[in-house]
């Protein structure tokens, strides 16, 4: 009888490992938002865009085969719409999006949890030479002018 292997890492590790892959399949605008302050279960969302169909399913089909080979961990769902435009893999820790832009422009998820903290993937995650949109752009040189400010904050002498 084969045992069941049990999940290895942190939420935290298992976004990293997601925007990984997703990055090593060419995937653009990739954001991971520490979310666990504002819902319940899910600590991260994974937020990224595929051009067509086909990468939609290569980069969910690549994330899902890292987690598994990396974290020994599976999803406890996965969903698509009928089109492709959106595919989902839940991890229940985690919460894997991957867009088409017209969907991802239409939801703007990432909006949605925009007081969520933003992960930098460059030093984080290795992730070098990532593709954004001029949105997500914005929207990550906002998070991290926002980071900047809560450590100066964090480390100005009190009575300041």
């Amino acid at each position: 009888m084969t045992e069941k292997k049990q999940p290895t890492g942190t939420p935290r590790d298992w976004a990293i490992i997601a925007a990984r892959a997703a990055d090593e399949k060419k995937a653009t605008d990739i954001v991971v938002q520490q979310v666990g302050e504002l819902m319940g279960e899910t600590e991260y969302f994974v937020i990224v865009t595929a051009a067509n169909n086909r990468q939609v399913a290569a980069i969910i089909d690549e994330i899902e085969e890292q987690e598994r080979k990396q974290a020994a961990l599976k999803p406890l769902h996965r969903e698509e719409t009928r089109d492709g435009s959106w595919e989902l893999l839940d991890y229940g820790s985690m919460i894997v999006h991957v867009f088409q832009p017209e969907t991802r422009e239409f939801y703007r998820l990432e909006a949605l949890w925009n007081d969520a903290p933003i992960m930098d993937l460059a030093a984080e995650a290795g992730i070098e030479g990532a593709v954004y949109s001029d949105r997500i752009a914005a929207l990550l040189e906002g998070a991290a002018g926002d980071a900047a400010l809560e450590e100066n904050r964090r480390s100005a002498p009190e009575g300041d």
